[in-house]
C-alpha cells in the first residue's frame, strides 16, 4: 500500500506528545498554505506523477551503505517509473538506487555523510535539517538509528522527490519533509537532539540570526551539525562576495574557520570541533542526466579551477559540530 502523499500527522504527534502544542499548529497551518494548488503552477503536474508510480507490494529500503529501494518490478513498469521520476528533474541531493534505476544525482552526498556521520550521535534521537532538500540524508540519518527526521525545504520540488521516494519506503518511514523555511522555526524552541543545517548559512544575509536560530532549535546538551562554505584566513576573515559567488546569486557571507567558531560562541554554543574540510571538486558536484543545467565545471575559472568564474576563492567546505 502505498503511502499517502503529504502526510506530516506523526511529526504533529510527536511535537505535540513532546508539549510543542502551539508550534504544531502553526506549522499545520503553514503547511496548508505552502501546499495550496495555486502557490506553485506545477504542483498540480507532481502530484499527478506521484499517483502514476506503479505499485511494489514488495519493495525494501536499505540505507545503511547506499540508499537503494529492492523490490519486484517488471521492465514495463521499471520505464514508467524511470520516466515519472525523470518529470520532477532536476535531482540535486542523492544518488538514489531506486529498483534498478541509478538516479545519478548532481551532488555525490553520500560522500559528504561518508565525512561526518561519524561526528554524530543519531541513536533514538529526534532530528531536525534545515534546507534538507529532497531528504537524502534523511534516510541515512533513520539508517544510523534516528527516531524521527523532521526536515524542512520550502522548494516544492524538492519536497515532491522526497514524496516519490517515500511512497515506496513505507507508512512508517519516520522521514519528513515539510514544505516550510526555517522561518518558521520560533526562538527557543528547544525541541530536537540533533539539528543540521548543510549548505544554508551563506545564504543568510544574517548569519548570527541564522546560527541563533539553530542553537534554539537544541534540547539542553543537543548537538549541532553545520555544513557550510569557508574561506581560508583568520578570526577576522570572512569573504563578501561583490556580485555572485560561484554563479549563485545569494551567497551573503562565507567565513573563515576561526570566524565561523567565532560566531558559534557568540550565540552560545560550545564544545565546537571541525570535523572536515574537503575542497568540492567537479566529480562531487556535476551535471547528469538527472540534473542537466550548468554545475561546479561551469562555476569555476576554466583556466584555473583554484577560482570561481569571478575570481574568488574556489568552493571549500568545513562540517563543524557544536552543543548546545
Amino acid at each position: 500500500m502505498a503511502a499517502e502523499l503529504f502526510d506530516y500527522e506523526p511529526v504533529f504527534a510527536q511535537l505535540t506528545d513532546e508539549g510543542h502544542c502551539e508550534w504544531v499548529q502553526q506549522l499545520q497551518a503553514a503547511c496548508d498554505v505552502a501546499l495550496a494548488p495555486e502557490v506553485h503552477g506545477n504542483l498540480d503536474k507532481w502530484t499527478a506523477a506521484w499517483h502514476l508510480l506503479p505499485d511494489v507490494p514488495d519493495a525494501t529500503l536499505d540505507a545503511c551503505e547506499r540508499f537503494q529501494l529492492l523490490g519486484s518490478l517488471a521492465d514495463d513498469q521499471r520505464a514508467v517509473l524511470r520516466e515519472t521520476l525523470m518529470q520532477l528533474h532536476p535531482w540535486r541531493k542523492g544518488p538514489f538506487h531506486v529498483f534498478g534505476i541509478h538516479i545519478d544525482t548532481e551532488w555525490r552526498s553520500d560522500w559528504k555523510w561518508d565525512r561526518l556521520k561519524d561526528h554524530v550521535e543519531l541513536r533514538n534521537r529526534l532530528v531536525l535539517d534545515v534546507g534538507c532538500g529532497n531528504g537524502y540524508y534523511g534516510w541515512r540519518m533513520l539508517a544510523a538509528g534516528a527516531s524521527q527526521v523532521v526536515g524542512l525545504d520550502p522548494f516544492l520540488l524538492y519536497v515532491m522527490q522526497h514524496e516519490a521516494i517515500k511512497r515506496y519506503a513505507g507508512a512508517r518511514a519516520d522521514n519528513y519533509v515539510l514544505p516550510l523555511g526555517d522561518d518558521c522555526l520560533p526562538k527557543n524552541l528547544h525541541a530536537f537532539d540533533v539539528t543540521f543545517s548543510m549548505g544554508v548559512l551563506y545564504h543568510r544575509s544574517s548569519p548570527i540570526d541564522h546560527l541563533q536560530t539553530l542553537a534554539g532549535t537544541l534540547k539542553k546538551d543537543g548537538q549541532l551539525v553545520l555544513e557550510t562554505l569557508i574561506v581560508e584566513g583568520d578570526c577576522n576573515s570572512v569573504l563578501v562576495p561583490e556580485g555572485r559567488y560561484a554563479k549563485m546569486r545569494n551567497v551573503w557571507f562565507i567565513p573563515s574557520i576561526d570566524m565561523l567558531q567565532l560566531w558559534l560562541r557568540r550565540v552560545g554554543l560550545k564544545d565546537i570541533r571541525v570535523v572536515d574540510v574537503t575542497a568540492t571538486s567537479v566529480q562531487e558536484q556535476r551535471s547528469t542526466d538527472w540534473m542537466t543545467f550548468e554545475s561546479l565545471p561551469d562555476f569555476l575559472d576554466p583556466n584555473d579551477r583554484s577560482k570561481t568564474v569571478e575570481g574568488y576563492p574556489a568552493p571549500l567546505r568545513a562540517v563543524v559540530t557544536a552543543r548546545r
